[in-house]
């Protein structure tokens, strides 16, 4: 059995563009795990081996590779930093023990190196971090650590200074070792001296060595005490208490360089060994009952344990269907019965294989802490438990967020229609945040998104992996409706057909419920007017209800429902009629209730040069958006602002124009709020046009 103390499962995660997937090559290139550098930008990069990764330079699906670094195991995952592709950081985040966050040395802390970093926060995730590009014009390291301070709020703890700036970078400084790190210009990651510090430089290493003893120490009492008595830590008892802080996430050790200058990469390894946990020193994952309540047991990471593990990625490739599992307990292997105890089915484990990018090494045993992929699982999905059939568990699932933009989609000719539906059926098993259905007037497929990226590139993925020609409808909003004023009703179901007829009285208060609720029914009826049994019924037919609003047919959301009294029938009532009557009750009464249409308002972050400020905030104010702050950084400045997301289609190609192709954005849904009246008018009848339309 392996040592699990020399594991280090660890994502490398960022902002879209900080260098996460060249951090990634180089690492693979300093581990010996591959022997010709892929660059982003030539599309030839190991992680991204999708066409679209290698066409647009971004990573959209998180990658997962194994290589080994000082004696220690590495399961590294790539992650994308676009925010439409959130889900994958999310997803690995959860079953990783350790990351790598990058910032880029001029950009600093970005849009979605907050989210990510927030994700990373509430997964209680282990972090280092990279600031990386500091080779780029306008790089500074010590402003990046301070929007670390005060953006992220996190403490960075500085182990490594840069030596020179932009085309000047050459090396850095290890503060904990007091020596320079110094490479040539070859751009051999192996091509460096270890010198001593600059003379400029040694009074601020100096500096920055007491202020990370003083905090590291901190940790731990009887080493602080000792360093209060003036007597130095030794460099073993230094690492121990960073190591002891980081788990914690007091701190974060904090390096520089340039990973497409191949500098400073060597440091940063050695800090994944040093510094972040092994499987077995983080806290265990929760076991949960069917519903998601923790049990109070934990999956405790062991091998001698019974088997436990989650799938966490579902992947179609050139090989058959692969299912990403991470091992929390036990051990797998091949030719075992396992459980999924989401769908109660058992399956039997065929090939196994350890991960490289898109290639594969086969495995015929695995063990706690181990992160592989399964060839042919059926019936598995993102989030389910796989465990020993003899000892079933649930571990804690994974929660997605809700698709805010659809488009539909129609095939060309009828061969593509079946092609479609066996391309849609792998995609939306791989991304928990794609969902699918069929409109069934119109017969039209929906496809329903995160942003237009993310289904832009589905939609690619249909065209050119699956070969499917495809006409594409115009993006849609996913609007809602709520209602605002609080209503007494009463409604009577009769139905007398000769034989035994259908009865059922209710009366009930309506009243606009918590957000974010959806529909909350309670009973307060006393005397048995309205028998207990038809509860479920009469709660069973408001909650169909919600489906179709009363404006324009939208789900409705947020309702509260009182059920105080009511009459019914010795012989004529039944489930089905109070069922009935609250189906009835719904739709005279919800348009009482003052109903609105609700929108979706997007979290918008816009960078833009300092001399387009103006045009862009005047631009996002038509866009009726709210602008919540502004901050100035080195290279431009940063806007957040709250905007309505059907005010945010084709913003890139106004953006673009308005700061001469400078300006960036990234957006992820807020919540949901009223849409102005003549909005919401607007809305509302060109949806009645288009119900109209689909039924001639």
């Amino acid at each position: 059995m392996s040592d699990l103390s020399k594991y280090r499962n660890i994502g490398i995660f960022a902002h879209v563009d900080a260098g996460k997937t060249t951090t990634t090559e180089r690492i693979l290139k300093l581990t010996g795990k591959i022997h010709k550098t892929g660059e982003v930008h030539d599309g030839e990069s190991t992680t991204d081996f999708m066409e679209q990764e290698a066409e647009r330079g971004i990573t959209i699906q998180s990658a997962a590779i194994t290589t080994f670094w000082d004696g220690h195991r590495m399961n590294i995952i790539d992650t994308p930093g676009h925010v439409d592709f959130t889900v994958e950081v999310y997803r690995s985040l959860k079953v990783l023990d350790g990351g790598i966050g990058v910032f880029c040395g001029s950009g600093g802390v970005e849009p979605q190196s907050e989210t990510n970093w927030r994700y990373a926060d509430e997964s209680g995730v282990s972090r280092i971090i990279f600031v990386n590009k500091l080779d780029r014009l306008g790089a500074d390291f010590y402003r990046v650590t301070d929007q670390v301070k005060n953006v992220l709020g996190a403490n960075p703890l500085i182990m490594t200074l840069p030596i020179g700036t932009e085309d000047d970078f050459v090396g850095v400084v290890d503060i904990l070792t007091q020596k320079a790190y110094v490479w040539d210009d070859s751009g051999l990651p192996e091509n460096y001296t270890v010198q001593d510090i600059p003379a400029d430089m040694v009074d601020d290493a100096q500096m920055y060595r007491e202020q990370m003893i003083e905090t590291a120490v901190e940790v731990d009492d009887d080493i602080m005490m000792a360093y209060m008595e003036g007597e130095e830590p030794t460099i073993d008892q230094i690492k121990s208490c960073i190591r002891k802080g980081t788990r914690e996430l007091t701190f974060f050790p904090t390096y520089c360089g340039s990973a497409f200058k191949n500098k400073g990469i060597q440091l940063v390894l050695d800090a994944v060994v040093d510094y972040l946990p092994s499987p077995t020193e983080v806290i265990p994952q929760d076991l949960t009952d069917e519903l998601g309540e923790p049990t109070g047991e934990v999956a405790k990471v062991a091998v001698d344990e019974p088997f436990r593990a989650l799938a966490f990625k579902i992947m179609d490739d050139r090989f058959g269907a692969l299912t990403f599992i991470r091992i929390y307990s036990g051990v797998l292997n091949k030719g075992d019965t396992i459980l999924n105890s989401f769908t109660g089915k058992t399956e039997r484990i065929g090939r196994m294989c350890e991960m490289e990018a898109d290639d594969r090494k086969e495995l015929s045993t695995a063990q706690a802490g181990d992160i592989l992929a399964i060839v042919g699982m059926k019936n598995v999905q993102t989030g389910h438990t796989l465990c020993d059939p003899k000892h079933e568990c649930t571990l804690e699932a994974m929660v997605f967020p809700e698709p805010v933009i659809s488009i539909s989609v129609t095939p060309k000719d009828k061969g593509g229609s079946e092609k479609m539906g066996i391309a849609i059926g792998k995609m939306v098993a791989e991304d928990p945040t794609f969902l699918v259905h069929t409109d069934e007037e119109t017969g039209q497929t929906i496809l329903r998104g995160m942003g237009e990226l993310h289904l832009d590139i589905k939609v690619d993925i249909l065209r050119r992996t699956y070969g499917v020609d495809l006409e594409v409808g115009e993006p849609q909003v996913a609007y809602r409706e709520t209602i605002t004023a609080e209503i007494e009703d009463s409604y009577t179901h009769k139905k007398q057909s000769g034989g035994s007829g259908q009865f059922g009285k209710i009366d009930y208060r309506i009243k606009p419920g918590e957000q974010n609720t959806g529909l909350v029914f309670k009973s307060t009826v006393v005397g048995g007017n309205v028998p207990k049994e038809f509860f479920p019924a009469i709660e069973k037919g408001f909650k169909s209800m919600m489906d179709n609003g009363v404006l324009a047919g939208f789900p409705v959301l947020d309702v509260e429902i009182e059920l105080f009294d009511g009459g019914f029938h010795a012989v004529d009532s039944s489930a089905v009629a109070f069922e009935l009557a609250a189906r009835g009750a719904f739709r005279r009464s919800i348009p009482k209730a003052d109903p609105k249409l609700l929108e979706p308002i997007m979290k918008v972050d816009v960078f833009t040069p300092d001399d387009h400020v103006g045009d862009v905030i005047g631009d996002l104010n038509r866009r009726r958006g709210m602008i919540e702050g502004q901050e100035a950084g080195a290279s431009g400045v940063r806007i957040k602002a709250n905007v309505p997301l059907s005010e945010m289609f084709g913003y890139i190609g106004s953006l673009r124009t308005m700061t001469s192709g400078r300006g960036q954005f990234s957006m992820e849904f807020a919540h949901y709020a009223q849409c102005p009246q003549n909005v919401a008018d607007k809305v509302i009848e060109e949806e009645k046009a288009r119900q109209a339309e689909k039924k001639k």
